[in-house]
């Protein structure tokens, strides 16, 4: 738990570090109020005090909270949320305890990450990307994560290593300090043999000695940290899911025999103002990545106990050469959580690209409201979205991978595809639930 006594809280940093504050009034204690004194022990400066926020984290659920909300009351309401939003058990429940964290906010534009040039706040966000990047959060490719290994140890040992330093430093620290746990460990579990774990090591070492080295001599001098941190979070930005908040959900399995049938697959699901993203939390990749303007999605209730929340994703596919709808259900007791949070992002996004048209032209674009009822109601479908193309890459979309249901418009009827399509509403009409009341107003997501 974060509180030692009555007046003392410990706000988490990523990193290993935190900030120790001493409040009056603790039970009472805004984020708004909160974020001055840590603003102020930080030395952030207020220009940019927009880039970060405080989250209540724990393995089980994971929350940004509004500037009105007081984190005291939300951590005594803290296993009540779990059991609304997680499957987790009555026992991890019970044990289960949040930490107050302060970290990037979802809200923030890439856009403007690489415009700060306070060293403490770019750190503080270094931090948190190599700590997203090590854990498998973020997948990436090889090219990235050496990439990525080799700008960390010159944060942290400096640019005029040569290779024995290197080498040392690195067997010092290990691997898992700077690659992928993932990447490190391998994939051979119990079974590798020494011999080839040695292999594998120094063939990592030697792909971060070269990484390592061109960052050395492409400076005429050593480089600025500042210089480095940037460097780091730009690749950091070329990953779509940078940024997201993340939650936690089931895919079903395509079948393969009759004993392969109803086995569901662990997903992460991204959600930035950006798109959606699900990933395999055990290959550590990309299933489906979707732009705003290339889905439409809604959320469903359990009919009867025992039933799942299901969060439906609608985009464009391709059935033996025919265009058609595919959705995809995400079981997730945080579907009302994610359909909500979509339903915030979009209008967000939809409100800064209509004040950018409105500049423009003095209007604004029915175009720029992806999914939205206008697209819908003037041509079906809300027009053909852009296709997704399968390739090697961890960041791109699996889409021939994925259990999916298929259909096709055709005017007015639905045309169903194998499987059959259970429901009418996929496409995005206004709903008995209402979203903004998903509690976006008081837990925007998770």
């Amino acid at each position: 738990m974060f509180f030692h006594t009555a007046q003392d809280v410990l706000i988490y940093l990523f990193g290993d570090s935190a900030v120790h504050l001493t409040l009056e009034g603790l039970g009472t204690v805004t984020v708004q109020e909160l974020g001055r004194n840590v603003r102020e022990a930080l030395h952030i400066p207020e220009s940019v005090q927009d880039v970060f926020a405080f989250w209540l984290c724990s393995p089980l659920l994971e929350l940004q909270l509004k500037t009105r909300h007081q984190p005291y009351k939300l951590c005594r309401q803290w296993h009540d949320l779990l059991y609304r939003f997680t499957e987790a058990s009555e026992e991890d429940i019970s044990q289960d305890e949040p930490c107050l964290q302060y970290r990037r906010s979802v809200f923030y534009p890439k856009s403007k990450e690489l415009q700060i040039q306070e060293e403490g706040v770019l750190r503080l966000l270094y931090e948190e990307a190599r700590s997203n990047i090590l854990t498998g959060r973020y997948p990436c490719d090889p090219e990235h994560w050496t990439s990525l290994g080799a700008l960390s140890i010159a944060l942290d040992e400096g640019t005029s290593l040569d290779s024995k330093q290197f080498t040392t430093t690195i067997r010092e620290k290990k691997l898992s300090s700077y690659l992928p746990a993932h990447v490190t460990m391998g994939s051979g579990g119990l079974f590798s043999t020494l011999r080839g774990k040695s292999s594998r090591q120094v063939g990592l070492e030697q792909n971060l000695f070269k990484e390592y080295s061109k960052i050395c001599t492409s400076a005429a001098s050593s480089p600025e940290p500042t210089q480095l941190l940037h460097q780091y979070l730009n690749t950091c930005h070329t990953l779509p899911y940078y940024g997201c908040a993340f939650f936690f959900g089931e895919i079903d399995k395509p079948a393969q025999g009759i004993l392969q049938r109803g086995k569901r697959k662990a997903v992460n699901i991204g959600i930035c103002l950006e798109g959606v993203y699900v990933m395999d939390v055990k290959e550590k990749h990309v299933l489906l990545g979707l732009r705003f303007s290339e889905l439409s999605w809604d959320h469903s209730y359990p009919e009867e106990e025992g039933d799942s929340h299901i969060l439906w994703l609608e985009f464009d596919g391709d059935e033996d050469g025919t265009p058609v709808n595919k959705l995809l259900k995400i079981y997730s007791k945080q579907a009302e959580l994610m359909s909500g949070f979509i339903e915030f992002c979009v209008e967000l996004k939809s409100a800064s690209e209509g004040a950018a048209a409105a500049e423009m032209d003095g209007e604004v674009s029915l175009s720029q409201q992806p999914g939205g009822q206008e697209e819908r109601s003037k041509n079906g479908r809300g027009g053909r979205r852009g296709m997704l193309h399968r390739q090697g890459s961890v960041v791109c979309s699996r889409v021939q991978s994925l259990n999916t249901i298929s259909y096709v418009d055709d005017g007015k009827e639905i045309k169903r595809l194998k499987p059959k399509r259970a429901a009418s509403f996929f496409a995005r009409q206004a709903s008995a639930v209402s979203y903004s009341a998903v509690q976006t107003e008081s837990l925007e997501q998770g």
